[in-house]
């Protein structure tokens, strides 16, 4: 993990590793907040919540958010957001912050950041590193 809240606007960052452990564990519930075209054609995680911070096409925000984070940290979880390279998760970790959730970013996201050739899930991300997923 990295820095706490008062320094992120959210409770940290934590490696794709981490995530997985947390959540084979029961101490945290992933929050895929992609698309639903990035999982449909991409691949996801099984057990995540599937919750779309931004919706495709015009990626406008989605007015679900807020209920499904509430819902997804029911009980006082901690979530672990994902998103396709930990841009988009770091902001939904924000806001899931700013309504109360205990919220953390997963590095690298599910596909990781484009190599030389602008080519993703080849320099990290969930994937990359053998964790958990399927494709539809």
């Amino acid at each position: 993990m990295t820095d706490p809240v008062e320094n992120k606007g959210y409770a940290g960052d934590v490696t794709p590793e981490q995530a997985a452990q947390w959540m084979a564990d029961g101490e945290a519930v992933m929050v895929d907040v992609r698309t639903d075209a990035e999982r449909e054609w991409v691949g996801y995680v099984p057990g995540a919540v599937p919750l779309a911070w931004k919706q495709w096409p015009g990626m406008a925000m989605n007015p679900a958010f807020d209920d499904g984070v509430r819902a997804a940290a029911r009980g006082g979880r901690k979530l672990v957001m994902l998103c396709r390279s930990g841009v988009r998760s770091v902001a939904a970790a924000k806001r899931a912050t700013e309504l109360g959730v205990e919220a953390y970013n997963i590095l690298e996201g599910f596909e990781g950041n484009p190599d030389e050739n602008g080519h993703r899930g080849l320099t990290g991300g969930w994937r990359k590193r053998g964790l958990p997923w399927k494709q539809s």
